[in-house]
């Protein structure tokens, strides 16, 4: 039941995400210019949840919000999913030497104050690379890099657990003495039995996610306006959460549906 629910709430909001350009055409507005003589107004037929501070959509921001949140979690997650894992596997399966440096460099990770290092992290100028601040597709890059760098580093030690509890079974040391390759353990044996956790770290990944591009986005270093992100929609009201609640509310109630939704997800498929 849990694993439904969850999935209907981010798929509810995938789907609002994918159908911004339809809504936009449908209601004939610009989401992204502002409109001084229409700030703050209330719903309306053309504005169906009222406008911002600048007299742009909340409802079209909200969609497209959904878009860039949505994505920078599930890229996000796959990305640490996938260098996680295979870190895991690696040190489980190679051990020694191999498995104390990478456990160590994962361990001093975990020791870095989270959310101060993403903020110097995404402070700096991403133009001498290649990636000029201020559009979306580059920001989204840069963000999908500095979360994932931190990121693996859970997965990992899940997919190094899991992976040494099946090395360590029967069926492989069967396995290994009818004369199967360690590529054939790894994959026939070891990689589909870790699947039911990383599955769980992944989801849950998702919602960390999601809520780490908010906070940045928030603090004005994450999304660059006039591109719409959940995250710069709650600093844009965060002086107005008196005089027009519902411009901060919206954006808010939809970072909690987003992040309630993958980890009920996680919880289904730990069930």
């Amino acid at each position: 039941m849990r694993l439904w629910l969850g999935l209907i709430l981010i798929g509810g909001l995938a789907l609002a995400g994918l159908a911004a350009p339809l809504a936009q055409h449908w209601l004939g507005v610009d989401p992204f210019a502002p409109d001084l003589f229409n700030r703050l107004g209330p719903p309306s037929a053309s504005n169906p949840l009222g406008t911002d501070d600048l007299g742009r959509d909340l409802l079209l921001r909200l969609l497209h919000g959904a878009r860039v949140s949505l994505a920078v979690g599930l890229a996000t997650a796959l990305t640490a999913t996938v260098i996680g894992t295979a870190i895991g596997l690696l040190a489980a399966w190679r051990g020694g030497v191999v498995d104390a440096v990478l456990m160590r460099l994962a361990d001093g990770l975990l020791a870095l104050p989270a959310l101060p290092v993403l903020v110097v992290l995404a402070a700096v100028d991403t133009g001498k690379i290649g990636l000029p601040r201020g559009e979306a597709a580059s920001d989204i890059i840069r963000i999908v890099v500095i979360l994932s760098l931190f990121g693996w580093v859970g997965v990992a030690r899940l997919a190094r657990a899991a992976a040494l509890s099946i090395l360590a079974r029967d069926y492989v040391r069967a396995a290994r003495a009818l004369g199967a390759s360690e590529a054939r353990i790894l994959l026939r044996h070891v990689a589909p039995n870790i699947a039911g956790p990383v599955a769980v770290a992944t989801a849950l990944s998702v919602a960390g996610a999601i809520l780490a591009e908010s906070t940045l986005s928030f603090l004005g270093l994450g999304i660059a306006p006039p591109a719409a992100s959940w995250g710069n929609m709650l600093a844009n009201a965060q002086d107005l959460v008196f005089s027009a609640p519902m411009a901060a509310l919206w954006p808010g109630l939809a970072i909690l549906m987003a992040v309630a939704g993958c980890t009920l997800v996680a919880d289904g498929l730990r069930k």
